[in-house]
Order: C-alpha cells, then sequence, then structure tokens
C-alpha cells in the first residue's frame, strides 16, 4: 500500500513576528513495516537556515529559523510512503510469548542491546509521570502468568471502554492525573495514559506519532483535510520486540496507521515547536490534514 500525505500548519500572528527558531517532526520514518519513498518540506517564508538530521530516537527533524518579519508562517511537507503487507494483520495471537512475569524477569536480568535500550522507556518522562493511580487502573489486566501482549491488548480495549473522546476536555498541557480522574481526553492523553499504566507496572512502553487514514460513509466524498495526526502507544517485550497498540480506536495499528516518529512522550515528537519574538498574543494554528491512497 502507498500513501500521499500532505500536512499543513499555519500560523497567522497579530503583529510581525521579527525571528523565530523552529523543529519539526514532519518527515515519516523509515521502519521494519514502512519506507518513505519520498518527501517535500515548504516553508513560507523562505528560512534563512535549515538544517535536517536524526535526534536520539532516530526520527527525522528539520531545525530552521526565518529572520524577516512574517505576520503568517506556513509549513507544508507532503510525503509518500509505502506500507509493508505483513503489516496488514497484527492481531497475531496474543495468548503466546512471555509471561508478564517473565518479561519482568527478562528485562532485569537481560543483557541483549535492545531490551538494554527499551529499558529507558520504563523512566519518567516530561508528560507522563507514574502514580499509584495509574498502577491500580493497569493491574487487574497484568496477571504474572498471563501472557503479556494479551493483557497490553486487555488495557488497550479498557481505555477505549473507559474514557470518553473529547476534543474540547484536554490542550497538549492538561496533565494525565486530570485525564484519568475526569475520563476524558483524545489520542495524545490516551497514549499516554497507556504508556503511564505500563510504567507504573515496569514495563517499557514509548509513545509514537503519525497519521491514520480515515475513510467517509459510504456514498459520501471524502473531504480535504479531514484527516489529522494520530497518536498510539508500543510496549518492548524482551527478546520478541516492539508491538503496537491503538487505545483511541481500540485496535493495534495496521496498514491505516503511517508513522512519523516515537519517543518518551509527545514533547519528543510535537510536529512543530518553537521560539519567536514579538507576534502579539498566541493564536492557535490552522491544520489540515490529507491521507491519500496512491496505489493498494
Amino acid at each position: 500500500m502507498i500513501y500521499r500525505i500532505r500536512h499543513l500548519t499555519e500560523y497567522v500572528y497579530q503583529h510581525p513576528v521579527s525571528l523565530c527558531y523552529n523543529l519539526a517532526h514532519l518527515q515519516p520514518r523509515n521502519t521494519s513495516y514502512q519506507s518513505c519513498l519520498s518527501s517535500k518540506l515548504q516553508i513560507n517564508p523562505m528560512p534563512a537556515y535549515s538544517r535536517k538530521r536524526k535526534d536520539y530516537f532516530g526520527n527525522n527533524i528539520v531545525h530552521f529559523s526565518i529572520e524577516v518579519p512574517h505576520r503568517k508562517l506556513s509549513v507544508e511537507i507532503t510525503s509518500e510512503i509505502r506500507i509493508d503487507e505483513n503489516r496488514a494483520s497484527p492481531e497475531l495471537n496474543l495468548d503466546l510469548g512471555n509471561t508478564c512475569a517473565q518479561a519482568l524477569e527478562a528485562l532485569q536480568q537481560s543483557q541483549t542491546k535492545s531490551t538494554l535500550i527499551a529499558r529507558e522507556f520504563v523512566l519518567d518522562s516530561p508528560m507522563v509521570k507514574v502514580m499509584d493511580a495509574l498502577r491500580d487502573y493497569a493491574a487487574p489486566s497484568f496477571a504474572s502468568d498471563r501472557p503479556l501482549l494479551s493483557a497490553a491488548r486487555e488495557l488497550t480495549h479498557r481505555i477505549f471502554t473507559d474514557f470518553t473522546y473529547d476534543p474540547a476536555f484536554t490542550t497538549v498541557a492538561t496533565p494525565l492525573s486530570d485525564v484519568l480522574e475526569h475520563r476524558r481526553g483524545v489520542c495524545q492523553d490516551f497514549a499516554h495514559l497507556a504508556i503511564g499504566c505500563l510504567r507504573a507496572l515496569g514495563f517499557p512502553a514509548r509513545y509514537v506519532s503519525g497519521y491514520l487514514e480515515t475513510l467517509p460513509p459510504p456514498g459520501q466524498v471524502k473531504m480535504v483535510g479531514s484527516d489529522a495526526s494520530h497518536a498510539w502507544f508500543s510496549l518492548y517485550s524482551p527478546d520478541e520486540g516492539w508491538f503496537e497498540f491503538d487505545p483511541t480506536n481500540d485496535n493495534m495499528p495496521a496498514e491505516q496507521h503511517i508513522t512519523t516518529a516515537w519517543g518518551r512522550d509527545y514533547s519528543d515528537v510535537a510536529p512543530l515547536r518553537g521560539v519567536l519574538f514579538d507576534g502579539g498574543k498566541p493564536q492557535p494554528p490552522r491544520v489540515a490534514v490529507d491521507v491519500q491512497r496512491v496505489e493498494d
């Protein structure tokens, strides 16, 4: 499957911005199931400085600065992505593999490179702090003799069932404790919630950002810009690898999920962030995303 993704972000300021420095996580990364065939980034006004590199987690990032006064900033990226057929059926037999107890023991004893790297994803991160309440919420699903992946799938379903999707309730800065108390939020919140639950029990979990293709109701035409950025989480099982789960949609990501980046939480992979001088009162950006199938 090949997708073409267009992601446009526009900022309009009250007053001219004299100078801004920015960091973008927008170019999808290559993974075992995904290849970035092409990617074109357009920035207006034209940057005085721009540099591409990999970050600590291997994500593609771009640093750029704009050094002329401007009232509007437009950042648009168009990418073509190939998704492997092997990704089409992720709902494997979840009753096989490491039990929860075996996974915890291996995490402590294994000296393999992949496990040593994964251990850092058990630690607190800027937006996900371990709390007793998270451990208490997750614990009923993670009996010691239960397969770890089966337990994670149940946690995914419980979050989908117990929490209400409500874009009006949270912002990027809403504490995880508020999400857990009021049981409302969006995909970012649900990913952080699952990650916090897993880390509270001692399991490595990371945040995955990307896109999800949405299909219109039968007989209707898909609206331009109707897609959106998306977020889910990934769990590490020693000697078995990383496995992804999407609590917003109660599934395991397949061919309709396109990965941009991963990190400890949203703060590591925000699509666009920066520092600006002047500009007046902050204004929310306009964001439009299109995910189109180019080839089936």
